[in-house]
This record gives C-alpha cells, structure tokens and sequence, in this order.
C-alpha cells in the first residue's frame, strides 16, 4: 500500500471541524461577563467616590457591601476566564476598581470630619454668615526704622497744602482726637492752620484712653494727603489738659487805667441811662451838700431826672466846703450805679466860673412863697416866682421835668445853712405862657427819685 505524500493535508475529524466556533462562542460569551463585571464594578466604584465625598458614612457602607456582593455573584468562569484570557479591551478588574476606589476616599477626610462636627450629616446647602466688617487700618507690628527726618521735610510736613509723600522718623507734638473711634492726632502746623494723623501700631487699642490730652508721639511719619497722615508709634508720652487759670479779680486801681469814651461820658451825665458804667473820665457839675457828703449835679438839677455823684477821696474832699454852690471840674474814676448817678473817686478838683444867669431879676416883680405852705399864688407874665423849701439829709427836692418847662423853671440854686443849720433849695420861675397850673414838689432820694418821702402842691395862676 503507498504511504501519503508529506504535503498532503491529513482529514480533519468531523468532532474537531465543530470544535472552533464552539470555543469563539465560550470565548466571546466569557467576554461578555467579563465587560458587565466590569461595568457594574465601575458603577459601583463611582457611587462610592460619591457616597465618601458627601461625607454619609451609611451610603459609603452600603455602596462597598453591595460592590462586594456583585463581585461574589459574578460566575466562577467569568473570573477564570478573566484570570487566563487578556481581554481584548482594557477593563478595570475589581481588585484595581478596589485600589482606585481607596485612592479616592482619601479625598474626602475633610468632608467626614465636617459631617462628624455638624452631627453627622452633610449640609444640603451653606448658611450665609456675617457681614464681613471691612479692615481698619490697624498695624500690630512696626515697621522697620526709616531715614529721620530732615529739617526742610519736617517743614514740608507741617506745613498744611504741600508735602504729600514725605515719610520718615520724626516725633509730633498735638490733641489727641478719636475720629471714626480711631486715634488721631490734630496738630498745629505752620500759619495755625491744623493737621491730622492716624496713629497706628501696638500702642493703637490704649490711646484712646488720651482723649483731649497733649501727646507726643515718636515714630515714622508718612504724610498721605496735603492736610493728613499715618503715624506708626514707637514711643508716645502723654499730659493731662491743663485748668484754665481763673483771671484774679480786677483791684480798685485798675479801673484808673481805662479811660471813658466822649459816648460813654455822655450816657454817664445823661438820666435814665448809661448805668454800669465805670472808667476814668473828667466831668463837670455844681457842687452841692447832702449832710456832710459832697455831691457833684451833672444835670436836670432841681427836677425828678437830676444826675449826681457822691464826691469821695480824702485827698479832693478836704477844700471842698469853700466851693459849695460853684462850678467844678472832677476828673476820677467814674461809677454811675444807677440812671440818675453813683459815685465818683476824685483825683483833681478844679473851680470853674460860675455860669451866667440866663434871666436878670431885675425889674421883675417877683411872689415869693417859704417852707411847705399848700397855696395859691398869682404871677404876673414874664414875671418871677421864688419857692425856698428846706432840705433833709439823703433827699432833695424837686419836681417833675414836664411841669418844669410848663411853668418855666430857670434855676435850683442849693443854700447851705448858717452855722451848720439845715440847707435849703431855692426854685426860681418865669412863667412864659398864661394859665392855671398846679404845681407838685417832692421831697425825694437823691440817687433814686422815684423813692419820695413826702410832697406838696402849689396853684400858681399866671396873669397876662
């Protein structure tokens, strides 16, 4: 029998022809279990990333027992398969989704830590917090030492419109003020206009309690605006504000040295004004006698308005008793107390002529009527009338300045008594228009006259 030719093909058995697509199908099917495996074990593994940066301790749990039982439902030929056989896509086995999944967790302590604090659950949604307060401009730490100050920069810096920018150690001198419940130092720059600077640094929590003291401050200096600045402190000293020292009361002298205006001189002579009125002045007026004072009538003699002052010092007073009822010159300090006089502190007393009677009685028929007799009297137009009355210490006689110019008053000359007895007043009248008139006369207080003792009344019918 002849033996085959080597090249020829030996018959394939008709069980081996059928074996190949049956172990493609074993195969492709084993594949198939593989990728679900590993799609499912993905799914898995990202569900726990998800559960451990939530931070739920529960989900993570759960996620890894079910990640371990479809691992373990996974046919036993799948796994060997997957343990022969490379796939032929790239897959994550469960050992390596297992590793990945640990790489991951540490990413979420932070989230755990967090869940554990607010009680173990992850806030669904952060809760908005405070305002935040924006930052005071407040230095803990210095700092470092800059270049001092040169003599023009310090100029430049206090002076108020220039300067801006110039920085350097220096020391200032001020008030201590808060502004905005900061320190700041008001300072007195060059032409008194006023600077103001920030203080900052470690010592910027105690100054506050220098309110309104004087502070000297040391440190470096920077002038931010043409009117302002920061100050960071290194050193400060600060002074309690001083008491304002009360002025000591005026002495009697010093009045001397203010001398009276011509106005004010003429309030002082006037009636019904010009009170409180003290300085040094000349004044002219007829002297009188009110017991055994001195009494200078300024004007409106005779009548309810009359202005007089009391005559003191020893020196002027002495001379004076030859010159009663003549014309002085007074030149003192000047006290008017009221409207219608005070006193006046006489330094020079000069004799002055007597003025010249602005009506003769020459060739007048004159009715004459003595002492406190309520009467009638008949005068004659153009003609006089002479009432002589007596005068009491303190008080004076007189009448009211309207009737005055009413019936004509023309003089009230003061008599002082014979050998010390009482003084008397004489009132002379010309009566210029015909009529009735009833005429009043009061014994009132020299320096008051509204204050009247007693009074009497006289009918006086003026004849043409």
């Amino acid at each position: 029998m002849a033996k085959p030719k080597s090249g020829a093909k030996k018959p394939t058995p008709a069980a081996k022809a059928g074996a190949k697509p049956t172990a493609k199908k074993d195969n492709a099917a084993r594949l198939d279990l593989i990728r679900n495996a590993s799609k499912k074990v993905a799914t898995a593994a990202t569900k726990v990333v998800k559960a451990v940066a939530e931070g739920a301790k529960g989900k993570v749990a759960a996620a890894k027992k079910a990640v371990a039982e479809k691992v373990e439902k996974a046919p036993a030929a799948a796994k060997k398969a997957a343990a022969k056989a490379a796939p032929p896509a790239p897959a994550t086995p469960p050992a390596k989704a297992g590793k990945a999944a640990a790489k991951a967790a540490p990413v979420a302590p932070a989230g755990k830590k967090a869940a554990g604090k607010a009680g173990g659950k992850a806030p669904s949604a952060v809760p908005a917090g405070p305002p935040v307060e924006k930052p005071r401009p407040r230095a803990t730490k210095l700092p470092p030492v800059g270049e001092p100050l040169t003599k023009r920069e310090m100029e430049q810096l206090l002076t108020a419109g220039e300067g801006r920018g110039v920085m350097g150690e220096g020391s200032l001198k001020g008030r201590l003020i808060l502004s905005g419940e900061m320190p700041h130092l008001v300072v007195v720059g060059r032409d008194k206009r006023e600077l103001t600077f920030l203080l900052q640094g470690p010592d910027q929590e105690v100054l506050p309690a220098y309110v309104d003291h004087k502070v000297s401050v040391s440190g470096l200096i920077k002038k931010t605006t043409n009117h302002s600045g920061v100050v960071e402190v290194r050193k400060y000293s600060a002074k309690k504000p001083e008491v304002e020292e009360v002025a000591p009361p005026p002495s009697d002298s010093e009045p001397k040295l203010r001398y009276l205006s011509p106005g004010e001189v003429s309030m002082a002579v006037a009636a019904g004004m010009g009170a409180g009125i003290k300085g040094f002045a000349s004044i002219r007026g007829n002297l009188e006698m009110m017991g055994e004072d001195f009494v200078l009538v300024v004007s409106n003699g005779g009548t309810r308005q009359q202005v007089s002052f009391a005559i003191e010092g020893k020196a002027a007073v002495k001379s004076l008793r030859k010159h009663v009822g003549q014309t002085l010159q007074v030149t003192g300090v000047v006290d008017k107390t009221s409207g219608w006089g005070g006193r006046i502190t006489a330094e020079t007393v000069e004799p002055r002529p007597s003025e010249a009677r602005s009506v003769s009685r020459d060739e007048m028929e004159l009715v004459h009527i003595e002492g406190e007799v309520p009467t009638s009297v008949d005068v004659k137009l153009n003609h006089g009338l002479t009432v002589r009355l007596q005068e009491q210490p303190g008080a004076t006689w007189a009448i009211e300045p309207t009737l005055a110019k009413r019936v004509g008053l023309r003089e009230a000359n003061f008599e002082p008594g014979a050998a010390g007895g009482p003084a008397t007043r004489e009132f002379f009248f010309t009566p210029r228009n015909p009529g009735n008139f009833e005429v009043e006369f009061f014994l009132a207080k020299a320096f008051t006259p509204g204050v009247v003792e007693r009074s009497f009344k006289i009918n006086v019918t003026v004849k043409p």
